[in-house]
């Protein structure tokens, strides 16, 4: 299929220029035939043709696309125009007989001097070779210098307007194109710039899960993300406000003074609230002004700061700070290479997270493993051990009586009996606590049930089981475990430390709490001061509260302690059953 137009993706600036010059001549010879009346029908159809052949450019222009040889053709076309109203008007008698502007001009335009020069010959020689072959006009040299002339004086005055204006024009559109080209290149350099942030922070997160070589590698990415120059940098704070605790604290951060590394924030107003509630990032003018980053002595002679939420889910780590001497330092695009760094640093410290997490985990794991073998050391130490030495000690004593008076022996070895008797017991106790074969068999109620009957029978403590058989069923046998393993030790705490008469172990559902169950311990002892109690464990060695803390999260619950001096303890294991009620424990947490 031939192609009949060529297409540009930007205009042409001489057909432009051409076809207003033409409407404009066009114009004029319509008022002129008008003021001499000699408008006709001949006349009319001649402008007809060239009003319909200029709107017919005119449409290929706004479509940015020319005919093959579109100028020659142009030029063809308006030669015959010129000549057929030049003849249709009535050739020299005519009002228009300066009608040769509609091809010079033409040809000024798309061949400057020598294309109107041409031109102007050109419709000079059919001038007067029209007049002289079919006008009965007289040729003289007269009418043969006028025509030229005019001509002439049309290309010189179409020369000099058409030269000087199609250059401005050429200059003014070179000038966009420049801008163009220039912003184009801007864009390029913010988008390899990005690319090249994205591709250096993938690169030092997976080189690294270090919680806080994370953080340093983000901050020194956004820095050359923004395309910020050296000397700059020191003006341009930066640092990443993290959650320890309930408050937010600088955990990595540039060009905040020392004071400000201990400040914490509740993040109860402000921007800060406003950002982790939104999660969107928020532009702050005058940060001074703020009620809690206006505390940051570093936020002195700050014109704006961006702040960029770091959240993901439904766990909120903090906030990353940008903050500037200058206003309108945080352009739009800016704010969005910033933002793309925020998001791939919250994973990156999450990932960090967990993996300190599960280190600390594995720490965890191995005091609880050291932890249970010295327990067991000491139980069989204070149980067992101590036992057997005293039967060795009263069958030593028994074989010594023995020798003196054999019947008073039956006595001492009636005793040795029952010491035996207690240590086995003691032994097979151990045992149910390591390894409750009953729970395997049998389930969670006959496994508590055992207990309570074993620590009658074996310490006289008094257990009351109150268990939900329903509750029980929907359990299954992680849940069960760690549920016997809350109330074994914490029954044993009690009978311990707490000197309780009766002991009370509840399991129910938690009343309007949907997939809700509450673990109770209580007792009706001496109690304790909690807060003294937890805050002396470290220095203890001892695991205590920590260890059954661990094990309720092992099940994704909550534990609380409550407790008073003289008024008894109650420990609640709070335990959710489905994963709307994980949400609601621990977004209430």
């Amino acid at each position: 299929m031939i192609n009949f137009v060529k297409s540009s993706e930007t205009p042409f600036l001489a057909d432009w220029f051409a076809i207003s010059l033409r409407w404009l001549v066009i114009f004029g010879l319509v008022i002129s035939m008008s003021m001499s009346s000699s408008l006709g029908l001949y006349q009319i159809a001649g402008l007809g043709f060239s009003v319909v052949w200029n709107a017919f450019n005119s449409t290929l222009a706004i479509f940015n696309r020319r005919l093959p040889a579109h100028r020659i053709v142009n030029l063809a076309a308006d030669t015959i125009a010129t000549i057929a109203l030049f003849i249709l008007a009535g050739g020299y008698n005519s009002p228009i007989i300066w009608v040769g502007a509609l091809s010079i001009m033409s040809g000024a335009v798309y061949y400057e001097l020598r294309g109107t020069l041409a031109m102007a010959f050109i419709t000079s020689a059919l001038q007067i070779g029209y007049a002289y072959l079919f006008s009965n006009s007289a040729i003289t040299l007269q009418l043969v210098g006028t025509t030229i002339g005019l001509n002439l004086v049309i290309a010189t005055v179409s020369a000099a307007l058409s030269y000087p204006l199609l250059n401005r024009l050429r200059q003014s559109y070179m000038s966009i194109q420049r801008q163009r080209r220039e912003s184009e290149q801007r864009v390029q350099q913010i988008e390899r710039t990005r690319m090249k942030a994205l591709f250096s922070m993938v690169e030092a997160f997976s080189a690294t899960l270090n919680y806080q070589t994370v953080l340093q590698s983000t901050l020194d990415i956004s820095t050359n993300a923004l395309g910020v120059a050296n000397g700059q940098s020191d003006v341009l704070l930066r640092g990443f406000l993290l959650f320890t605790g309930e408050n937010l604290r600088l955990s990595a951060s540039r060009g905040f003074p020392s004071r400000d590394q201990n400040l914490e924030l509740p993040a109860e107003e402000g921007v800060l609230r406003d950002v982790l509630q939104s999660g969107e990032k928020k532009l702050l003018l005058n940060p001074g002004t703020d009620p809690e980053l206006g505390k940051f002595v570093g936020m002195e002679g700050t014109a704006a700061a961006l702040c960029l939420p770091l959240v993901r889910g439904l766990s909120a780590f903090g906030v990353l700070i940008l903050a500037h001497p200058q206003p309108d330092f945080f352009t739009e695009e800016r704010s969005e290479t910033l933002e793309m760094i925020s998001h791939q640093a919250v994973i990156a410290i999450q990932n960090a997270r967990l993996f300190q997490d599960l280190s600390a985990e594995k720490e965890r794991i191995v005091q609880s493993q050291e932890e249970a073998q010295k327990k067991l050391a000491r139980d069989l130490h204070d149980g067992p051990t101590q036992s057997v030495s005293a039967i060795a000690m009263r069958l030593s004593i028994a074989r010594k009586i023995m020798e003196r008076s054999p019947m008073e022996a039956v006595d001492e070895l009636v005793k040795i009996e029952d010491l035996a008797r207690r240590t086995t017991q003691e032994i097979r106790h151990m045992l149910f606590t390591l390894r409750p074969l009953v729970l395997e068999n049998e389930g969670l109620v006959a496994a508590l049930n055992t207990m309570a009957d074993k620590m009658k029978d074996l310490y006289g403590q008094k257990v009351i089981i109150d268990a939900d058989a329903g509750l029980v069923q929907a359990l299954d046998m992680t849940h069960q475990t760690v549920i016997f393993q809350l109330s074994e030790e914490s029954v044993n705490n009690a009978r311990k430390h707490a000197e309780a008469a009766e002991v009370w172990v509840r399991l129910k559902y938690v009343p309007n709490e949907p997939g809700m169950a509450v673990l109770e311990i209580a007792d009706n002892g001496k109690g304790f001061n909690v807060q003294e109690v937890l805050g002396s464990y470290d220095r203890r060695g001892s695991l205590g509260m920590v260890n059954l803390r661990e094990r309720t999260d092992l099940i994704n619950g909550v534990l609380k302690v409550d407790s008073v001096p003289g008024r008894g303890t109650r420990i609640r294991a709070f335990i959710p059953l489905t994963d709307d009620a994980i949400d609601r424990l621990h977004r209430a947490r």
